[in-house]
């Protein structure tokens, strides 16, 4: 299997987890919101119903005289109802219709009940398979034969004076009867089919925006896992290529050593200082490798502590004038007469500048000059390596501080060049909260400058 089958079977895999985990939080927070709204509605409508029956309770009660027939005390005082076993009239006046206290008369509707449950009064609009018998629960739902549904609220009524003689006076029926309002629960019912199709049509969009966005996401997820092996495998088969090179020059060196007939034994030395070389090389490599490996598990293995740039530009400045002069090069420095600090680590910075001047004498034709420099300006210390050398096309500089990238090859590898020295000075510059950039022209010379934080004494 491929790196790109494999990374996109973990995109995959990694998208279908993002999505079953926001499929089933969307689910359990739509079915807990849906749940919700109905149960608060529902609990509103009761509230309603108890609201409305409780002012007709009160309002009706003290117009109750026990001693009157029940009928004759309905009609007057409800004259929308219809009495039991009696013509209804189906078209009150605007004033008979707002006795009851009821303005919507096709959402509600009430009977009236006499204490033994024997039913007295009802609405015009009641349904009509309501049983005529009374069923004292006070709260109860009803299905009429075409399927809609019905709230029903029971409470009891008592007539003007019975609640005196109650308390005094026991009565079996000391209630006057039964007061039922009803609503029609169609526009309940309605409501929440418009949520439930609201629901099931909504969640399939929703899935697929999570379905989408879950591989959108997971690609952006994916991309730095994916450079980050693009670059391993970059810098493997560089690193290999690397090694083949000098590798394959000493076998086959040593192999035309022993294969040297013995007249020519005096060839022998020479071909050893290639062996040598080749040797050297090698060493040089792997130990810039294993520094930039070990550099990015463990940046520093020690606290950062205060460090003299000027001492350790004139170490550097002393340590390669002899390197210099054997490659007819002039090299100078400038230094400030007040010290200079930053915090690192004196090591690794003595490396950067190392690898800096390397890399100028390097590049600089005999007769050229370097000049190292160290000045400060915004509380940043700025050291520039200047040369006269062949310099570097725009083109290539953005990836000269790749790791073994070289603008010229065939020079490089002749004076030893390992094609990490740049790359390893920008991750020292980085490791110190630094920056490492270059200004160059093809014939005219390199200017490479690293800015650190400066430290005050």
């Amino acid at each position: 299997m491929n790196s790109h089958q494999l990374f996109r079977r973990s995109r995959t895999r990694l998208a279908l987890w993002y999505a079953v985990v926001m499929g089933a939080i969307l689910s359990l927070s739509a079915l807990g919101m849906y749940r919700s709204l109905v149960q608060s509605n529902w609990t509103a409508m009761e509230r309603e119903m108890e609201s409305i029956a409780g002012t007709l309770h009160d309002s009706l009660e003290p117009m109750l005289p026990a001693s009157e027939d029940p009928t004759a005390v309905l009609r007057r005082i409800l004259p929308e109802l219809c009495l039991a076993r009696q013509p209804c009239n189906t078209n009150p006046t605007l004033i008979q219709r707002h006795t009851t206290g009821i303005s919507d008369r096709s959402t509600y509707y009430i009977r009236l009940f006499d204490h033994h449950g024997k039913l007295l009064a009802f609405s015009p609009n009641q349904p009509a398979d309501l049983p005529p018998i009374l069923h004292a629960t006070p709260s109860q739902t009803l299905q009429s034969a075409n399927s809609t549904r019905y709230q029903q609220f029971t409470t009891i009524l008592h007539s003007a004076g019975a609640r005196h003689t109650s308390h005094s006076h026991p009565h079996p029926h000391s209630s006057w009867g039964y007061l039922q309002l009803g609503r029609n629960l169609e526009p309940f019912d309605a409501e929440v089919n418009r949520m439930q199709w609201t629901l099931l049509l909504g969640f399939p969009i929703a899935l697929g925006l999570i379905a989408v966005s879950s591989w959108w996401l997971s690609g952006l997820a994916m991309q730095p896992i994916y450079q980050s092996y693009q670059q391993q495998q970059q810098f493997t088969a560089n690193a290999a290529h690397e090694l083949r090179s000098p590798l394959a020059s000493l076998l086959a060196t040593v192999e035309a050593i022993l294969r040297l007939p013995p007249a020519y034994q005096h060839d022998v030395p020479m071909m050893l200082h290639t062996v040598e070389r080749q040797g050297r090389r090698l060493s040089h490599l792997i130990a810039d490798l294993l520094f930039l490996t070990s550099f990015e598990h463990s940046p520093s293995p020690k606290p950062f502590q205060p460090c003299c740039l000027n001492d350790l530009i004139s170490d550097l400045t002393e340590e390669f004038l002899e390197l210099a002069t054997t490659a007819k090069i002039h090299l100078t420095n400038h230094i400030p007469n007040h010290e200079v600090y930053v915090l690192g680590n004196e090591s690794q910075l003595y490396r950067l500048v190392s690898n800096l001047l390397a890399n100028a004498i390097q590049y600089t034709p005999n007769g050229g000059q370097i000049v190292v420099s160290l000045t400060t300006r915004d509380r940043m210390a700025l050291i520039t390596v200047k040369d006269t050398g062949i310099g570097i096309a725009a083109v290539e500089q953005t990836r000269i501080f790749d790791r073994f990238y070289r603008v010229d090859s065939d020079r490089s590898r002749k004076t030893g060049g390992t094609g990490l020295g740049l790359a390893i000075a920008q991750t020292i510059a980085h490791a110190h909260s630094g920056l490492l950039t270059v200004s160059s022209k093809l014939e005219l010379g390199s200017t490479f400058t690293v800015q650190l934080p400066e430290q005050k004494s």
